[in-house]
């Protein structure tokens, strides 16, 4: 019989998935995504009504000889007092053997891996000096976020802009005690898009809550908010102005809100994407080309990031389980 599967509930995932390993996965997930060309299906999403949804998400990762599902709900504000919003499991299967090795709470994957993601993004693309960040919105991800940027640039400041002021003033507090960083929250979008030099939208918004004429020459922009078509979190003007990076190119000419808004009012073509994040780490494709160029990264996700992840925190975990047992 094979051994049954590990399984890592969220406070598992905490302790295993490390910023600095998940970030380190994430470049090599989406390096080898690119490389391998091989097709991946795109995201099922299943309306369950009233804002709820259920997506299924299968994907490979050969390059680690992984692949699997993510399957997830989303009830949005339909949660149960004291429940995530997102709840479901990654199942991770290894090819050489065909066997489910791990299953790992999927909103804690998504949490840690969707930030980490950014921070590899935000490595390659931003400019090396860049130390002011702007985060819109006050939630699991702003959070998450500020800890992996964190360990890709010194940031000298961080700025927190929510539609609620007082969970913007409640989070920066939370953010200063638990990381020593400078953070503050700020009342008006503007402000916080004018002084940033890496900007990340990571709200539910269903219309624009960054405009393009906010964004100042040489700022790296992360749109990671808006996951399907529907919400859009930034206008047109910016995605136009923007040198636009894909974390997968086939999910973001399907499936990405703020570029299908703009190529619907004829602004641009499917062209405007200029790439994956993976081929600028693989060094196939340039990333930032000035110093006054406007860099954005479209995160949709991917399940590639989520078997990664789970393989990365998997092997940490049984690593150290040898290790105990060794005399």
């Amino acid at each position: 019989m094979p051994a049954a599967p590990a399984f890592y509930d969220a406070a598992a995932v905490d302790a295993w998935l490390d910023y600095p390993g998940c970030i380190a996965a994430m470049r090599q997930a989406m390096a080898a995504l690119s490389a391998s060309g091989d097709p991946q299906p795109l995201r099922q999403i299943l309306p369950l009504g009233d804002g709820r949804l259920f997506g299924v998400m299968p994907g490979s990762l050969l390059a680690d000889c992984v692949f699997g599902a993510k399957l997830v709900s989303v009830f949005g504000d339909r949660a149960r007092p004291g429940k995530s919003r997102h709840r479901g499991v990654v199942v991770l299967f290894e090819n050489d053997g065909d066997d489910v090795v791990a299953i790992a709470d999927a909103e804690a994957v998504t949490r840690i891996r969707t930030a980490c993601a950014t921070a590899a993004a935000t490595d390659a693309l931003a400019r090396p000096e860049a130390t002011r960040l702007a985060i819109f919105g006050t939630g699991l991800q702003a959070q998450s976020h500020v800890e992996a940027l964190r360990h890709v640039r010194p940031l000298s400041e961080v700025l927190l802009w929510g539609r609620r002021f007082e969970e913007a003033e409640r989070l920066a507090g939370q953010l200063a005690a638990g990381t020593g960083l400078a953070v503050r929250a700020v009342a008006d979008p503007r402000e916080a898009a004018q002084a940033a030099d890496i900007l990340c939208t990571v709200t539910g918004a269903s219309k624009p809550v960054l405009l393009g004429d906010w964004v100042r020459p040489g700022t790296h922009v992360n749109l990671v908010g808006s996951s399907y078509l529907g919400p859009v979190e930034a206008d047109s003007a910016l995605v136009v102005a923007a040198r636009y990076i894909a974390d997968y190119r086939p999910s973001a000419l399907a499936q990405a809100s703020e570029l299908a808004v703009a190529r619907e009012a004829g602004l641009l073509t499917d062209a405007h994407v200029a790439g994956e994040i993976g081929e600028v780490f693989l060094g196939r494709l340039q990333g930032r080309q000035s110093a006054g160029e406007i860099t954005l990264y479209k995160s949709l996700g991917h399940v590639a990031q989520d078997l990664a992840a789970v393989a990365w925190l998997h092997r940490r975990a049984t690593g150290a389980a040898q290790n105990r047992t060794q005399p």
